[in-house]
């Protein structure tokens, strides 16, 4: 079994599919937050060295096990001279329907 058909199995579970929804968020930041310092070909070392955010610090926030706050995601930003974007967006019309 792939993991995507294990995903898509788990899925059928309400609790598993409400559970996985609402980390979403969270997995996307640090998603985000690991491809921009890959694209820049940046260890997490040299990102520490241009932010001033120690390296341990950077490790925990891509590993999930620390929720960053705005100031330190613009801090992230600057060292990567990227902008921070956060956006809202609206949920897809399938997320709704099964809501209701």
């Amino acid at each position: 079994m792939t993991l995507k058909e294990y995903k898509e199995k788990r899925m059928q579970d309400p609790n598993f599919e409400q559970a996985y929804n609402e980390i979403q968020p969270e997995l996307n930041v640090i998603r985000a937050m690991i491809d921009a310092r890959m694209s820049q070909n940046l260890t997490q070392k040299e990102l520490s060295e241009r932010t001033g955010i120690a390296q341990a610090e950077i490790s925990k926030l891509e590993n999930g096990t620390r929720n960053p706050s705005i100031k330190l995601l613009q801090r992230l930003a600057d060292g990567m001279d990227m902008v921070l974007n956060i956006t809202f967006t609206p949920k897809s019309t399938s997320l709704n329907t099964k809501k209701m």
